[in-house]
């Protein structure tokens, strides 16, 4: 089913990219951006999972110096049945995580320094066992070619704006000149905002109950996703919005500006869903 909604999402954004180069170049801008959708769509499949890690400077977590996180996602990888994920450390002390990779073969998970030093065990198993079950449900690949390709639409709006403001349209453009452009720069990153909202809270349930099927422990994940929430609004993450919804907790979750968008269900109603669990 992930991999229906992934060719839905390649084609509604190389649509918003067909549509936008129509609007700036006619014809000729039409036939650059799909040549542009082209790339990166294929670019977006291969290597978005190293797009986005490296996008937050993040490095392989040392087992030397985390054994017990190693032997942790070990031990769920197996009852999983999936190949233990490759461990990332994201130099943030805002706590929080999130999984990609185009499949379980080569997946990974990352890890930030305020999520390891403020979890307690079995919250931290949570957390994981709920990004392995994205792994697990094909999430990872939707949601990460969301991220790269989101983020490419926002580059693009960015320069049309530019485009706008130094005379790329007129008033008289059967196209729409300047106005048309400068709609078009707020109707582009929207709609890169409203797909992701639409890939992302019900599979945010799922790898909940999957994560404490997992561990055989809905109250770890449950009590970690409180913690998450309150910590978020107190230590502020350094995130771009085009990747906020692959994080197990929104790391905007504090600001207002963000709330309308906000791509995961509230962090009430997950925790009141695991608590009703009975396992």
């Amino acid at each position: 089913m992930n991999y229906l909604k992934t060719v839905i999402l390649l084609g509604a954004m190389t649509g918003i990219f067909l549509f936008v180069g129509g609007m700036v170049g006619g014809e000729s801008g039409m036939l650059i951006a799909f040549i542009f959708a082209a790339i990166m769509n294929v670019g977006a499949y291969w290597f978005s999972d190293k797009i986005v890690l490296k996008t937050y400077k993040a490095v392989l977590l040392p087992e030397s110096d985390f054994p017990d996180i190693y032997r942790m996602v070990n031990n769920l990888s197996d009852k999983a049945n999936i190949p233990m994920p490759k461990l990332y450390y994201l130099n943030q002390d805002s706590p929080n995580a999130f999984a990609t990779g185009r499949n379980p073969a080569n997946s990974a998970v990352a890890l930030s320094k305020g999520i390891i030093e403020l979890m307690k065990p079995d919250e931290l198993e949570g957390v994981i066992a709920h990004e392995l079950t994205h792994i697990i449900n094909r999430d990872t690949l939707i949601s990460t070619i969301a991220a790269t390709i989101s983020g490419a639409i926002m580059f693009l709006a960015y320069q049309m704006r530019w485009f706008a403001i130094f005379g790329g349209g007129s008033d008289d453009d059967d196209r729409g000149g300047i106005f048309g452009l400068i709609l078009m720069a707020v109707l582009a990153p929207l709609a890169a905002t409203v797909i992701q909202m639409a890939i992302s809270r019900s599979r945010e349930y799922k790898a909940d109950s999957g994560g404490a099927h997992l561990t055989k422990n809905p109250e770890g994940l449950a009590s970690g996703l409180l913690k998450l929430g309150q910590l978020s609004k107190r230590i502020p993450m350094k995130a771009t919005k085009q990747t906020a919804h692959m994080f197990i907790v929104n790391p905007f979750s504090g600001k207002s500006l963000f709330k309308l968008f906000s791509t995961h269900p509230p962090i009430e109603e997950r925790v009141a869903r695991l608590r009703e669990m009975n396992i």
